[in-house]
């Protein structure tokens, strides 16, 4: 089948000048006049038959027609720009590149891997941490941990563990604050938690049955690991996940005043792509990570612990 497409050079001033909002902006982007822009994108209009921007004297708006075909080209483009710059790229077989949620990295996996190294000294790792779901089609990730039963899509998952919550402080707070003997004291300290982990308090909460204490009042903060580290200062109290915090409650640095963990319906996942070979800087990473984690769940609700 011949594809209908239109003059390139035009979708590309369209895109520049829609993402910018401006010709001239899309003109120094494609290092053309503010004229040419402006010409090319008349040109795809008349092509198109169709209105793509409206013209006002702030500048120029998309009609709801070309804020569908903005959606459509600038996906098409940064797969193009993905694909290009994967065929340009020499693969190095012993670069392991990962994408971590912030708190998983810093408070479980940078803690361990120095065990990984050792085991297997001729991979580097390479390590971004976001929020945001990976798209293996378009990111140079081999890897990725993500939390919630939904895999990236095209993903072949793994589970680590499961979430566990408990509340957790510093000893220096229970020496000199008000007195945390059951959990209804919770109401005259600081409750620490994550922007992104908002039910994490009400949880823990509900299976304490208090109902007369506003989880998401207190201080939040951008992640998980941030709260942990303003709890081991004094700040206030943290619900926190078991996994992120076991060194600290060995070494001393937080304490758990209360027995009760209460277990969540969310767990961590190793995610790879699943529609090509599995390298085998990934399988050995994967047999690695899956080893670390053996236990973990049974050593995590261990009594005596509080």
């Amino acid at each position: 089948m011949t594809r209908r497409l239109p003059p390139l050079n035009a979708v590309r001033a369209f895109e520049a000048s829609a993402r910018h909002a401006s010709f001239t902006r899309a003109a120094q982007e494609l290092f053309v006049t503010q004229g040419a822009v402006s010409r090319h994108v008349a040109a795809l209009e008349k092509w198109l038959g169709i209105k793509l921007f409206t013209r006002t004297q702030r500048g120029i708006e998309l009609t709801p027609k070309g804020s569908v075909y903005f959606r459509t080209l600038r996906g098409a483009l940064d797969q193009i720009d993905y694909g290009t710059r994967q065929l340009q790229q020499t693969p190095d077989e012993n670069t392991l590149r990962l994408k971590l949620p912030p708190t998983f990295a810093i408070r479980w996996l940078v803690p361990r891997l120095a065990r990984f190294l050792a085991a297997d000294r001729q991979i580097d790792v390479q390590i971004t941490t976001s929020h945001q779901p990976v798209d293996f089609d378009r990111e140079d990730v081999d890897a990725c941990i993500h939390s919630g039963a939904a895999p990236p899509p095209d993903a072949v998952s793994r589970r680590l563990f499961g979430e566990i919550l408990l509340p957790v402080c510093s000893p220096a707070l229970l020496g000199r604050g008000p007195p945390l003997a059951q959990p209804a004291d919770l109401a005259q300290h600081v409750l620490l938690c994550s922007l992104h982990r908002p039910q994490d308090w009400p949880t823990w909460l509900a299976a304490a049955r208090i109902s007369d204490i506003d989880g998401n009042s207190g201080l939040k903060f951008e992640n998980s690991a941030l709260s942990y580290q303003a709890a081991i200062e004094g700040v206030g109290v943290v619900v926190a996940q078991r996994a992120f915090i076991e060194d600290d409650l060995r070494a001393g640095r937080l304490v758990a005043p209360f027995a009760l963990r209460a277990p969540t319906t969310g767990s961590y996942y190793l995610a790879y792509r699943a529609q090509r070979q599995k390298p085998a800087r990934v399988d050995r990473f994967e047999d690695w990570i899956l080893r670390e984690v053996t236990g973990l769940e049974e050593a995590s609700v261990a009594p005596g612990m509080a």
